[in-house]
């Protein structure tokens, strides 16, 4: 489970397996993964759909070379393997919402489970509350987390 970048790594890990065999692990030690409002999911659309004022961000850490900005790309890998299942949750963010419904996509044609889920709250603040109040029992999306991991391991 990540949130924003960490939202990116978490998916990473899930979908290109030569991070987990590097630590010595394969996909199957993920039960699921939860990227919480990532918008990087694939990189070389974000640098040319995304918010121009984070470009500078994304290149300084993905570089511009097209070939390594899909290398670094969950959905570049997303055909799989991957993780069996992921809940990708993200807010009213363009950007978000694009990458996000983007990767589930994928990730569903390369055979993982996946439940995409959106809520309220409108660009950074949003991006930000869902950070800060996941977890919170009245908080819209942790109800809807809690009950996907409930049914993750009684699988």
């Amino acid at each position: 489970m990540g949130h924003s970048a960490g939202a990116h790594l978490s998916a990473l890990v899930g979908s290109d397996p030569k991070y987990l065999r590097a630590a010595g692990h394969d996909l199957g030690l993920l039960a699921g993964v939860v990227p919480i409002d990532g918008a990087a999911y694939d990189v070389p659309a974000q640098m040319t759909d995304g918010a121009k004022i984070m470009q500078s961000t994304y290149a300084e850490a993905f570089g511009t070379d097209p070939a390594r900005q899909r290398a670094l790309s969950p959905y570049w890998h997303a055909d799989g393997p991957n993780a069996k299942a992921f809940l990708i949750l993200h807010v009213e963010r363009a950007d978000g919402k694009r990458q996000s419904e983007a990767l589930a996509k994928a990730l569903r044609k390369g055979g993982a489970e996946v439940q995409l889920e959106a809520f309220s709250g409108k660009g950074m603040r949003g991006h930000a509350e869902i950070n800060r109040k996941l977890g919170d029992p009245n908080y819209p999306a942790t109800p809807v987390v809690d009950a996907w991991l409930e049914q993750l391991f009684k699988k």
